[in-house]
């Protein structure tokens, strides 16, 4: 991306998060082999339903979804390969403000630690409040080859690439696994003192959603762990992840039972009363995420106006289309948090309701005043703010070592005893 994209929108710092002002952007997408043969209002009205169908057909009245770059009427018959367009004003939610802190940069190199609650790449809901639009524009640092990549909710180091042949070269390094992984976390319980070496295999059992669990199908994995620290309540542990697979670390946690102490999917109770433990639980894995799903509410959505909220939950395959990465990248399910109020009330976010994202998305208030479009039905609402412990995994990549180097982070807050 240009300076252009860089300048199409900024952002304001406001009660310790990075907001970004709403501004115009265009999804394009070309037409699903399910859409060919329908009425463009129906299709949008069927599969994009964040919005009421009075907002599309306005929309497309207004020009600003096209079919073909042409004004298209609501009742187009959609063709196979035909190129729809739908310029929105896109509200991105906040992370935190905390600055990148750069470990190392040099003509080939740039290594930084990443805070939590910042996505590596543009997916979702999330672009400009990305780390690499953020070093783009704060930097000045542009092209990065990514060379591997940390959950949203995870801190520590991240390592890019400046040039083509470093990152082939450290990608060899990834390939034969010559890097050396450390992280740290903090688990409920007190964990086993011996090392552990955990071998079992892991499966995603629902791609679309980004859930994970142990299963004699999924494939082969290793991460040993060794406790650091116990408080009396919680313990600190090491992890050395000797695969790569999807929520590794997490998952392996959650069957020795001792699972990251404010992880929202893996440390919940939809998994039963030993929330997974030795993969002990009493339902289907399908209703599991049911009910994960479950807790998600639009609580902290209040409309600024008397209009309907209708159909948040819904799927954006234009914003999925536009991703310049995959759905693990940001998290499919980005967030279930538990909030300790006498009970257990947990909400989650999921790829599924990006066209909603966090329900504890910012408060719109004054410096978006001159900024409202009346017909964005997101400019009609108004999101509470996150609380610092719903932005962040106790979860942080700590150490990372190759033949012939090594970068280490700073470890976080949480990881003190006290």
């Amino acid at each position: 991306f240009g300076e252009e994209i860089l300048q199409e929108t900024n952002y304001y710092i406001e009660n310790g998060l990075r907001h970004i002002r709403p501004y115009n952007f265009t999804f394009t997408t070309h037409a699903k082999g399910r859409w060919v043969g329908k009425k463009l209002i129906d299709i949008f009205k069927n599969e994009f339903s964040s919005s009421p169908v009075e907002y599309y057909i306005n929309a497309i009245q207004n020009g600003k979804i096209t079919v073909n770059n042409k004004i298209p009427s609501a009742n187009t018959i959609v063709r196979d390969n035909d190129v729809i367009r739908n310029t929105v004003h896109r509200h991105e939610p906040p992370v935190t403000a905390n600055p990148i802190q750069i470990i190392k940069m040099d003509d080939d190199i740039v290594v930084i630690n990443k805070p939590a609650s910042i996505p590596v790449h543009p997916c979702g809901r999330y672009r400009h409040n990305s780390v690499v639009f953020m070093l783009a524009r704060d930097y000045g640092l542009q092209n990065l080859h990514t060379i591997h990549r940390l959950d949203r909710l995870t801190s520590g180091i991240l390592i890019f690439a400046r040039t083509l042949q470093k990152a082939q070269e450290l990608e060899k390094q990834v390939r034969d696994r010559q890097i050396e992984k450390q992280y740290v976390c903090r688990v409920d319980g007190e964990f086993p003192t011996e090392t552990i070496d955990c071998k079992e295999p892991i499966d995603v059992v629902s791609h679309k959603l980004g859930v994970c669990r142990v299963s004699p199908k999924g494939k082969s994995c290793q991460t040993i762990f060794q406790r650091l620290s116990y408080n009396g309540k919680t313990s600190l542990v090491k992890c050395i992840p000797l695969t790569g697979r999807m929520h590794q670390i997490r998952v392996h946690l959650q069957w020795l039972g001792y699972p990251i102490v404010n992880d929202p999917i893996y440390n919940h109770e939809a998994w039963g009363p030993n929330k997974g433990k030795a993969g002990h639980i009493d339902k289907d894995v399908d209703s599991i995420v049911l009910t994960l799903l479950q807790f998600h509410r639009h609580d902290n959505v209040i409309p600024k106006q008397v209009d309907e909220i209708k159909n948040l939950d819904s799927v954006d395959e234009l914003d999925k289309d536009n991703s310049s990465s995959s759905s693990q990248n940001c998290e499919n399910i980005s967030q279930v948090r538990q909030h300790q109020d006498n009970k257990s009330e947990s909400h989650i976010t999921t790829e599924k309701i990006q066209a909603s994202e966090d329900v504890n998305q910012s408060p719109m208030v004054s410096p978006l005043e001159n900024n409202v479009h009346q017909d964005c039905v997101e400019c009609r609402l108004t999101y509470k703010d996150p609380t610092p412990e719903e932005m962040v995994l106790w979860l942080h990549a700590l150490k990372y070592k190759g033949p012939d180097w090594e970068f280490e982070a700073k470890l976080p807050e949480w990881s003190l005893d006290n």
